[in-house]
């Protein structure tokens, strides 16, 4: 029996499978797999993915296999590996002993590549990667064959051999499939099944010249791992047909191919191409910049791997393609930080306040609340004493009628602390800038509260100047400043510059001295943050705003 949450995340492709495990086609079980190419880092599109064919072994108590799907090697690396490794395990996912990569492979994919040219299948062709994309056609037109499409099965063999011994040059020769250059399916007009990379491969070295096509060698990887479904994007489903003609020419066990949509999002850009071109041109500080929308910027900035999986329930699964707005899964990250994050006290831009009226040398412990939506959490001890640090925006001198922060004669509460009252105010005797007020505290409000009863206009937060953090604060808006960034001429062209805004000089309360890189916090009134793992050390401080406190931005 489903949970209702299950039920509503019941989709075509859980439909089925359902049916397939019903009509007991499947004696082996559900088996999945995501198979990635160690060619860049996983984004937020690759997520989904990840959730789907994971998720889906999970709810059928089947089993997922993680493969790296590595045939090029001039555009691979173990970096590549080892950081889709770690996203996938950060997001909750276990491959258990069932990792492959298709260069295990690769002898039994010469072999099948072998065997459809004694077949007549496949034939060796000395045409140009321009002179076959030229012959291939189009869709109104029919292709034409190649000139060496008639060569003998021995020549072929013979020619095949010796591209694997690496006697031709990177581009010379190509094998093809010998399918039907009139296709209405550009895909089945003698597609390419192995070309010439001259390239060390980043797990075999050199033993390999000659590389399968991932339409050669993903259908026949799916085969030998016995998966069941193979999820993949709707890009994919023109390529099914050859996808079941390379495995039913060999007469091997075929998996069901099933396409969904592929994610999009708003203000955002998913082509590993154009994100390593951000990475490669300095536009952005590495795969992990808290900018981009790859699974391990996300981290960095803050986002908590349930809020990631959360999102991809959210979204659901379609074939139709559409855009989600980006606030989708900023309220994915807020919604999760809201029950889990401890609240602390900052300023960003700090005013100093001077209480006159409070002991000289004197300080005090006050108790805030750690998270008002989960009470288990406890509470802290937050320090207090006569010179403290407020927001820059929290005072004003000739304030409009509807302001309800700090002004001359003007009270306000404190945060866990009094009620204070703005007496005057310190200015710069050149530029007439603000630098410090005098407020003077009512000692009968501690804690907040009036024994008199009286109100006030507004609560604002602070922080002990004797005893806080001096703290850099990155604040993040979207990479792009279009919508649809990937609908621009140069996508380059519409890149957000106020992406990024980095402040120095603010204060944290004492508390976060003990956080660690990593840890999530809300800064009461100013939005949620986590501590960055790459630059924050022991008293060099450095947080990064993962998501406002509410969508401050429409969409």
């Amino acid at each position: 029996m489903t949970t209702p949450a299950e039920e509503q995340k019941f989709d075509f492709i859980r439909e089925l499978i359902a049916n397939d495990l019903t009509a007991k086609n499947l004696p082996q079980g559900v088996v999945t797999r995501f198979p990635p190419e160690p060619n860049g880092y996983l984004h937020i599109g690759h997520a989904k993915s990840i959730c789907l064919n994971f998720g889906v072994a999970q709810e059928f108590d089947g089993r997922c296999h993680l493969r790296f799907d590595d045939t090029n090697p001039s555009k691979e690396d173990d970096e590549y590996v080892e950081s889709i490794k770690k996203d996938i395990a950060w997001l909750g996912w276990d491959w258990g002993e069932h990792l492959h990569f298709a260069s295990d492979y690769f002898e039994t994919l010469y072999q099948y590549a072998v065997t459809l040219i004694g077949q007549g299948k496949a034939y060796v062709d000395d045409l140009t990667q321009e002179e076959i994309r030229a012959g291939r056609g189009t869709l109104t037109s029919p292709g034409e064959e190649s000139p060496y499409r008639g060569r003998s099965v021995a020549e072929n063999l013979d020619l095949f051999g010796k591209m694997r011994a690496g006697e031709f040059s990177e581009g010379a020769r190509v094998l093809r499939a010998k399918i039907d250059m009139t296709s209405g399916n550009l895909n089945m007009r003698d597609p390419v099944l192995y070309r010439i990379v001259d390239a060390p491969h980043h797990r075999t070295g050199t033993e390999w010249r000659i590389y399968p096509m991932y339409d050669f060698g993903h259908g026949q990887s799916d085969s030998i791992e016995g998966i069941t479904h193979s999820l993949c994007t709707m890009e994919f489903e023109d390529h099914r047909p050859l996808y079941d003609w390379v495995l039913d020419s060999l007469g091997l066990y075929h998996p069901q191919q099933i396409e969904f949509a592929r994610l999009n999002i708003s203000y955002t850009i998913l082509s590993k191409r154009k994100l390593l071109q951000l990475v490669q041109d300095g536009h952005v500080s590495g795969w992990d910049d808290p900018r981009m929308p790859t699974i391990s910027g996300l981290r960095r900035r803050g986002y908590p791997p349930e809020a990631i999986r959360n999102f991809c329930d959210k979204i659901g699964i379609a074939k139709r393609p559409n855009t989600v707005e980006l606030a989708l899964l900023e309220h994915s990250a807020r919604d999760y930080l809201n029950q889990h994050a401890s609240r602390v006290l900052g300023v960003l831009r700090p005013l100093k306040v001077i209480i006159d009226n409070y002991p000289e040398g004197q300080s005090e412990e006050l108790e805030g609340i750690n998270n008002p939506e989960s009470p288990e959490a406890g509470t802290r001890m937050v320090p207090f004493s006569g010179e403290l640090y407020i927001e820059q925006d929290d005072f004003m001198e000739d304030p409009p009628s509807k302001y309800n922060r700090l002004a001359p004669g003007r009270e306000v509460r404190l945060r866990y602390g009094y009620f204070i009252t703005c007496i005057n105010a310190d200015k710069d005797p050149v530029t007439g800038e603000v630098t410090a007020i005098h407020c003077a505290y009512d000692p009968e409000t501690r804690g907040g509260q009036s024994p008199d009863g009286r109100k006030v206009r507004g609560t604002i937060h602070w922080v002990s100047a004797a005893h806080s953090l001096p703290a850099v604060v990155r604040l993040y808006e979207t990479l792009f400043s279009e919508e649809h960034p990937d609908d621009a001429d140069d996508f380059l062209t519409v890149l957000n510059e106020d992406s990024l805004k980095v402040i120095t000089g603010c204060q944290v309360e004492a508390s976060l001295k003990d956080a660690s890189p990593g840890d999530n916090f809300q800064f009461e009134r100013l939005g949620y943050f986590c501590m960055d793992e790459v630059d924050s050390k022991p008293g060099a401080l450095v947080f990064n705003r993962t998501v406002p406190l509410r969508d401050t931005w429409s969409r």
